[in-house]
């Protein structure tokens, strides 16, 4: 089972940014007043550090109890482990060392000073991510989760590239095709740098609420594939769904060839 998006449409890349960023504090204190706990799966790219950064900037992110905030990546790039381009490295300057963040609750990908190839830093990801759906469960009983291999991701953030990617999962190749497992190698990314560890699709589609936030004439065409029913292979954008919320948050340049059934200005904080 998964949500249909839904699309709001904002006017430039800063009042998208800022909107994710108020969207993200409201969610996780909502999430936080129902059961004092919050998951959210970080993503790397330009509007999704932005949209951290946002976070840190405003005075409503002391609402959020952040020790009590899970934080998990969609993907990596596998690199040294203080490679600026890894996107926990951007995170963290972006809003992770800026928050009272419990590092154990700080879940990041492992890197090349840790593993020999990246699909040993994907196995290594994937048995973390069972042991805190064991975890989980084990503090709760009833906890529901959507695959007992993870844990319930509430809100997981995803960027589009230009080629509708999403994490490190790219047309045609065969992570978007992988099945059976929660995260995968990929060894040859069509981006640089092509060693990279993600999650899979079928991890991605347990997240209670999927965002996937978009900037830039660039990505229209993706976006408009994506939501005009394209087969998840040639663009997995369109395969990024939520199980009670899919969201695509996204400038007036990136929908510039959006269908027009799905054009709604709606630039509210949450919901």
């Amino acid at each position: 089972m998964s949500a249909e998006p839904k699309v709001s449409i904002h006017p430039s890349q800063a009042s998208l940014a800022a909107s994710v960023a108020a969207r993200l504090i409201t969610r996780l204190v909502d999430i936080q007043s129902d059961r004092g706990t919050a998951t959210v799966v970080l993503t790397g790219g330009s509007i999704g550090t932005a949209a951290l950064q946002a976070v840190a900037e405003s005075p409503a992110h002391t609402a959020v109890d952040w020790p009590n905030v899970h934080f998990w990546w969609g993907d990596e790039r596998f690199l040294r482990a203080e490679d600026p381009d890894r996107n926990a490295v951007q995170a963290r300057a972006a809003l992770l060392d800026r928050i009272a963040a419990d590092p154990v609750k700080i879940h990041e990908f492992g890197s090349k000073d840790e593993f020999p190839d990246e699909d040993a830093a994907a196995a290594d990801y994937a048995e973390q991510l069972a042991a805190a759906a064991r975890a989980e469960l084990a503090a709760d009983p009833d906890t529901v989760q959507a695959d007992p291999r993870l844990p319930c991701f509430d809100i997981l953030l995803l960027g589009v590239g230009p080629d509708a990617h999403v994490a490190s999962l790219f047309p045609e190749m065969a992570g978007i095709r992988t099945r059976g497992v929660t995260t995968v190698g990929v060894p040859d990314a069509p981006k640089p740098p092509p060693q990279r560890i993600s999650l899979t699709l079928e991890a991605i589609t347990t997240a209670q609420e999927v965002w996937l936030s978009v900037s830039g004439s660039d990505k229209a065409g993706a976006v408009g594939l994506a939501l005009a029913g394209a087969g998840h292979v040639q663009v997995p954008a369109a395969g990024a769904r939520g199980r009670k919320k899919t969201l695509w948050l996204i400038d007036q340049d990136a929908a510039q060839k959006l269908p027009g059934r799905l054009i709604d200005h709606d630039d509210e904080a949450a919901g």
